[in-house]
């Protein structure tokens, strides 16, 4: 009889514990199965206790769309570039009186671009040029200062971070030769490292003068580049004289690259000085 109660009473243990761990993983499985209720959107049980989530007044407001924030956002004023990791961004300025051909120099060297890169602001005309050096993408983003009274505020802007400054007179009218110092001091207040290059406009003018008028500008211009410490180039837009070759030469300049350009002091040809 004891021997029957003893194993009656082991059964009774035995059996309290497997209702306790069935218990246990009862309660687990339930817990695991209001979670995914939870997760999947379903709405659990009476007795289920969950996060609420807030209500709909309390949610943030949704972004606009992508292309209604590009169309609000102000225009650029100039390209920089910034999804082209390869493409290096580098700003030079043009300065000189006004109706001295900045702008024909400029369509010049930029050609094809023009459409695609020009932009026109109050005093400023800002185009881009992109070229390809010795495998590396290069913009040229060219800001030139219109020449007349209004637009001498725009100097600041247009001087700051460029790389090259390029004050440029009409070698038919002297006294746009005389005005580049203006523009040198006003240039170098905002800028003191960027390579200065003095240039010359419409050659193909300047040759029909007399020879001793062209000597007489040609010594003069010389003079201020020296006193510039600056590089002299003689050039045409209409004909392409040394437009590009001076964008080589600044180019070289910046990147110290192997290319040199051949001094010219010959009278009633294109100069070039340095």
């Amino acid at each position: 009889m004891s021997q029957f109660n003893h194993k009656g009473g082991q059964s009774s243990t035995l059996g309290r514990r497997i209702h306790h761990r069935v218990s246990l993983l009862r309660r687990c499985i339930l817990r695991a199965l209001q979670r995914f209720l939870v997760c999947s959107g379903k709405k659990p049980g009476a007795n289920a206790t969950y996060s609420m989530l807030p209500p709909r007044a309390a949610l943030p407001s949704p972004l606009p769309p992508l292309e209604s924030t590009v169309e609000s956002a102000p225009p650029p004023l100039f390209h920089t570039h910034e999804l082209d990791t390869d493409l290096v961004s580098l700003k030079i300025s043009l300065l000189g009186d006004c109706q001295i051909g900045k702008t024909s120099f400029l369509v010049k060297y930029v050609g094809n671009e023009k459409e695609q890169g020009g932009e026109q602001r109050k005093g400023v005309n800002q185009m881009d040029k992109t070229l390809v050096v010795g495998g590396a993408r290069i913009s040229y983003c060219l800001w030139e200062v219109q020449g007349d009274g209004k637009s001498e505020d725009q100097i600041p802007m247009a001087c700051k971070d460029s790389v090259a400054i390029l004050i440029m007179f009409d070698l038919t009218s002297r006294c746009t030769l005389n005005s580049v110092l203006g523009w040198y001091k006003e240039a170098r207040k905002w800028n003191q490292t960027a390579i200065p290059v003095l240039i010359g406009t419409k050659f193909d003018d300047f040759i029909q003068l007399p020879i001793d008028m062209q000597w007489t500008i040609a010594s003069e211009a010389r003079t201020y580049a020296k006193a510039l410490n600056a590089t002299l180039f003689f050039s045409s837009a209409t004909y392409n004289i040394n437009v590009n070759k001076i964008f080589k030469f600044i180019t070289a300049k910046l990147f110290d690259l192997p290319w040199t350009v051949e001094r010219n002091l010959n009278v009633g040809e294109p100069i070039i000085d340095f």
